[in-house]
C-alpha cells in the first residue's frame, strides 16, 4: 500500500470564508471591465475582428481586417461579436459588451478549477494520513480547504493577470483546458457526464486555435486513462479517443494546425525562456514542483497524472515554438491543482519565506505604484514626473475621486491582511497563498484605478486615432498597405474609417487617403500618385510616425 505525505488535522482542514472567497474572486474580474478601452496587440486586434463580425462588415467564418484574412479563432471571436450585437443597441459601450463575456469565461475558469481540485482531493488516493487516535481531517472538509487553496494559487499567479483580462482566443482556450480538467476529475458514477465534457472540450480547444495542443492532450489522456491504476478514468477512453478525431477533423476544417517549431537554437535564448518560466508561472510552479517530490510515489494515481498532464504539454509547447507566453496560459490551470497538493506538505519555514517575500514584494510594487500616482497628480516626487513627461509631453493627469477611495480602501485592506496573517499562526492549509493572491488583487486594483488613465493613454491606440482625426477628417476609406492588424483595427473600430490594408493598396485603392509608416532613417518617401501631409505620432512613440498622403491630382 502507498502512503500519503500529508498529515492534516481537523483545525488545518478548515476551509476560507465564502464571503472572502467571492469576494476575492470580484476583486480580481471587475477592475478593469468599465473605463477601459482595447489595449495592443493582440486585444485590440481581437476586438477589432469582433466588432466587425457584428457590424457586418466581414464573413464570420473567414473574418478579415482591412481586408486582410485573420487567423480568427471562431468560438471567440463568435462569442463576441454575439454580446456586441444583442447589447450594444442597449446603450452598452461596445467594448464593455465584448469584454462581458471573457469576465463570465474566467469566473468560470475559476469555478471549474475549484471544483477539479475538489473532486481529485476526494479520491482515496489523495486522502491524509489516518491518526491513530484519531483527530485526522475529514475527507470533505480536506477537499474543501485544497479547492480553496488552488483558487488562490490561480489567482496569485503574475502570468494570467494581463492574459486572463483580454479579450482574446486565448482565454477560450484557458477554458477549454479547465473544462478537460473538470472532466477528468470527475467521479465514476458521473462517467457518461465526464466523458461529454472531455469530448466537447478537447474540440473547443482545437476550434479555438490550438488544434496542435489538442491532440497532444486527447493522445495522452487517453493513454492515462488505459494505464491510470484509478479504475473511475478506464471508461473514458472512448470519449477521450472520439474527442481528440472531432479535434483533428476541426482542425482541418477551421485551419487551427499554426504552431510552428521554433526550437531555442542559442543559450541567451533559452535564458529568456527561462526568465518567462520564472515569473510567468510564480509562485505557483514551485509549489507544483515540490507536489510532484512529496507525491514522486503517486504519479500514477489520478490526482497526480490528470494535472500534471495537463501542465506538461502547453509547457513543451512553449518550449517547441520559441517561448510564447499565450502558449505557457494553458498551462495555469493543471499547475494551480499540482500547487495545491503542496500544501499539506509544506514546512513551516517554506510557509514563512512565501509569507515574506509576498509581504515585501507586493508592498513595494504598491508602494511604487502609489508614488507615481502622487508624482502625477501634485507633482512630488519629481522623477516619475518627469519621466513621464519624457515619454508622453502632453499627457494630462486625470483625477478621479472614486479610484482615490477604492485604492486607499484596497491598501488598507492590504496592511489588514498582513497583519491577520503574520499576528499569529494560522493552521489552515491555504494559509500560505492567501498574501501572493492579495498582494496580486491589491496592486491589479491600484493598477485598473489610481493607474487606469495613464494605462490607457500609453497601452491603447485612442490617442493616435484622435491625433488622425484631424489631417484625415471623415474620408470614404483609407489605404494603409502592410500596416500592423491592431493598427488596422484601431482605425476601423475606434476611427470608423473604411481601411485597405493589402499589400500595395497604394496602386490599386481608391481611397483619397494613404497612411505609410515611417523608415527607421525618417525620410518621406515619395509615392507615385501621392502627395506628402502629415506625420503623425503617436503620443508614446518616439522613433516612429505616421506618414499621412493625400492623393495628387490629375496632371493636366
Amino acid at each position: 500500500m502507498i502512503t500519503t505525505p500529508a498529515l492534516v488535522t481537523k483545525e488545518a482542514a478548515q476551509g476560507l470564508p465564502r464571503v472572502a472567497l467571492w469576494v476575492m474572486a470580484a476583486v480580481y474580474l471587475l477592475p478593469g471591465l468599465v473605463g477601459r478601452d482595447p489595449w495592443r496587440n493582440a486585444d485590440l486586434t481581437a476586438y477589432g475582428v469582433m466588432l466587425a463580425m457584428a457590424e457586418g462588415r466581414t464573413p464570420w467564418l473567414e473574418p478579415t481586417l482591412g481586408m486582410v484574412s485573420v487567423h480568427a479563432s471562431l468560438p471567440a471571436h463568435a462569442l463576441g461579436a454575439l454580446f456586441i450585437a444583442a447589447l450594444t443597441p442597449l446603450g452598452i459601450y461596445a467594448p464593455l459588451a465584448a469584454r462581458l463575456p471573457f469576465v463570465l469565461l474566467l469566473g468560470v475558469n475559476m469555478a471549474l478549477i475549484w471544483y477539479a481540485t475538489y473532486r481529485l482531493a476526494r479520491t482515496q488516493a489523495a486522502q491524509p494520513v489516518a491518526f491513530a487516535f484519531g483527530g485526522e481531517a475529514a475527507p470533505k472538509d480536506y477537499a474543501r480547504a485544497l479547492a480553496d487553496g488552488a483558487l488562490l494559487a490561480f489567482m496569485a499567479t503574475l502570468g494570467l493577470l494581463q492574459l486572463g483580462h483580454e479579450t482574446t482566443p486565448e482565454l477560450m482556450q484557458l477554458s477549454s483546458m479547465c473544462l478537460v480538467l473538470w472532466a477528468l476529475a470527475l467521479p465514476a458514477q458521473r462517467g457518461w457526464q465526464a466523458g461529454l465534457m472531455a469530448l466537447l472540450s478537447l474540440a473547443l480547444l482545437s476550434a479555438s486555435g490550438a488544434a496542435e495542443l489538442a491532440l497532444a492532450c486527447g493522445a495522452v489522456a487517453a493513454l492515462v486513462c488505459l494505464r491510470s491504476e484509478d479504475p473511475a478514468l478506464a471508461p473514458m477512453r472512448w470519449w477521450v479517443a472520439a474527442g481528440t478525431v472531432l479535434a483533428a477533423v476541426l482542425g482541418v476544417a477551421l485551419q487551427t494546425f499554426r504552431a510552428t517549431l521554433d526550437w531555442p537554437d542559442e543559450a541567451v535564448e533559452g535564458i529568456q525562456l527561462l526568465r518567462l518560466l520564472a515569473w510567468f508561472t510564480w509562485p505557483t510552479a514551485p509549489l507544483a514542483l515540490l507536489t510532484l517530490w512529496r507525491w514522486r510515489r503517486q504519479w500514477g494515481r489520478r490526482h497526480m497524472a490528470v494535472p500534471a498532464l495537463l501542465a506538461l504539454l502547453p509547457l513543451l509547447q512553449t518550449l517547441l515554438v520559441g517561448g510564447s507566453d499565450r502558449t505557457l496560459l494553458l498551462a495555469l490551470p493543471g499547475i494551480a491543482v499540482l500547487a495545491a497538493f503542496a500544501l499539506p506538505t509544506l514546512s513551516r519555514s517554506g510557509s514563512a519565506a512565501v509569507d515574506w517575500f509576498s509581504v515585501f514584494f507586493f508592498s513595494a510594487l504598491a508602494l511604487a505604484v502609489w508614488v507615481v500616482y502622487l508624482s502625477l497628480h501634485i507633482g512630488w516626487p519629481q522623477a516619475p514626473l518627469r519621466n513621464a513627461m519624457a515619454v508622453a509631453p502632453d499627457y494630462r493627469a486625470d483625477f478621479q475621486a472614486l479610484a482615490l477611495a477604492m485604492g486607499v480602501a484596497a491598501t488598507a485592506l492590504w496592511l489588514w491582511l498582513v497583519r491577520w496573517r503574520t499576528a499569529r499562526h494560522r493552521k489552515a492549509l491555504w494559509k500560505s497563498l492567501v498574501l501572493p493572491a492579495g498582494g496580486v488583487l491589491l496592486n491589479w486594483l491600484l493598477a485598473m484605478t489610481l493607474l487606469l488613465h495613464p494605462l490607457d493613454y500609453t497601452r491603447s491606440l485612442t490617442p493616435w486615432v484622435q491625433a488622425l482625426r484631424a489631417p484625415l477628417g471623415w474620408p470614404v476609406c483609407v489605404a494603409a498597405p502592410g500596416m500592423q492588424l491592431a493598427y488596422v483595427a484601431a482605425l476601423e473600430a475606434q476611427g470608423a474609417w473604411s481601411v485597405d490594408a493589402r499589400e500595395q493598396a497604394e496602386k490599386f485603392s481608391k481611397c483619397p487617403v494613404l497612411l505609410l509608416t515611417e523608415s527607421r532613417d525618417g525620410g518621406v518617401p515619395e509615392v507615385a500618385g501621392w502627395t506628402f501631409s502629415d506625420r503623425i505620432r503617436r503620443p508614446t512613440e518616439r522613433y516612429f510616425a505616421t506618414l499621412v498622403y493625400r492623393r495628387a491630382a490629375p496632371q493636366p
